[in-house]
């Protein structure tokens, strides 16, 4: 095979990847009762950053200062909170915790190894720690 062919023969193999143009996370879909705030797609917000409800739900509590329970599907916050503050710490978590700070390519998955959590980018192969 010449070099061309064995390009062709590569750029074939090459898994194609979620592009940061088509990473659009659902907007979440909130509902107030009395003084709680749920977050009634929580569940389908975790699964499309493909990261852990429980490790993502903590993140957004102690970020809020709340006290929150999942329930289902459902983030059940226990204090009223305005949708863009919300809207702003699920962003936050996604560049912390979900965009390869070298790439910058969502392709990652969140990694325990003994007490310390790393991000691993599928699409460049870096792994570096994060804070929990």
């Amino acid at each position: 095979m010449n070099y061309e062919q064995l390009l062709d023969e590569a750029l074939k193999r090459i898994v194609k990847k979620e592009s940061k143009e088509r990473f659009n996370p659902p907007q979440p879909d909130i509902e107030y009762q009395a003084n709680k705030t749920i977050i009634k797609n929580f569940g389908d917000i975790a699964s499309y950053i493909k990261r852990d409800i429980k490790h993502f739900s903590r993140y957004l509590v102690k970020s809020l200062a709340a006290v929150g329970e999942i329930k289902g599907k459902s983030l059940v916050i226990s204090s009223r909170v305005r949708k863009e503050l919300i809207e702003d710490k699920i962003n936050s978590y996604i560049k912390s915790y979900v965009i390869c700070k070298f790439c910058k390519e969502p392709d990652t998955k969140l990694v325990k190894e003994g007490r310390i959590f790393f991000i691993v980018c599928e699409a460049c192969g870096a792994k570096y720690g994060i804070e929990k």
